[in-house]
């Protein structure tokens, strides 16, 4: 007995995007513990790959390297049933990874602003923060990420919000997502509304 299919849920695949420390770690375990679901951390996932952590990477390889690893690990996710994807900040912003994600399935992206991002990531080894004045980077990379992050399928905010609530309204979002996907799959086409004088 299939006992995975007693649980009701909106999707058995979901992707969650947004720029680093908009809490896609937290959000995405929690959200695959609610809907039991397998969790993926891409960028986890990227480092077992290559067998060094992202800022090794980053330091040895370049980031031109470190894109490439991620595009074949998008790749790889995008294959998965019954998961969680939680991805890299950068991840989304590609074409191609987001062409990949978008066509598999729904793509969330969490938002924060820029002063709640710094809090959340000013004590990490993170390689694009290590600059002098890492909060004008912050907002500077965001701005120009923008456009990419709302292409997602679902928008949800973080900001000073517990991860349940925020949990609790990506799955609301998910379910709203789900109907619309069932109703447009039993909507007549247009040959089928001339047929039947629908139109």
């Amino acid at each position: 007995m299939n006992h995975a299919g007693l649980i009701e849920r909106p999707v058995t695949w979901v992707a969650l995007a947004g720029f680093m420390g908009t809490g896609k770690s937290r959000v995405g375990w929690e959200l695959a513990r609610a809907l039991a679901l397998h969790y993926v951390d891409t960028d986890k996932l990227i480092a077992k790959v290559a067998g060094k952590s992202i800022p090794q990477m980053f330091d040895e390889e370049g980031e031109d390297y470190f894109r490439a690893c991620e595009r074949e690990v998008v790749a790889r996710v995008s294959r998965l049933d019954h998961a969680v994807i939680s991805l890299g900040g950068g991840t989304f912003i590609h074409e191609h990874n987001r062409r990949f994600l978008l066509e598999r399935g729904p793509v969330v992206v969490l938002w924060a602003s820029p002063e709640t991002v710094y809090q959340r990531t000013r004590h990490s080894d993170r390689p694009l923060l290590q600059v002098p004045d890492p909060l004008s980077r912050i907002r500077h990379m965001m701005s120009e990420r923008q456009p990419h992050y709302q292409q997602g399928t679902i928008h949800v905010h973080s900001d000073g919000r517990p991860s349940e609530e925020v949990v609790e309204e990506v799955i609301e979002q998910l379910w709203r997502w789900n109907e619309r996907q069932a109703a447009a799959d039993h909507a007549p086409t247009e040959y089928e509304s001339l047929r039947h004088g629908t139109d």
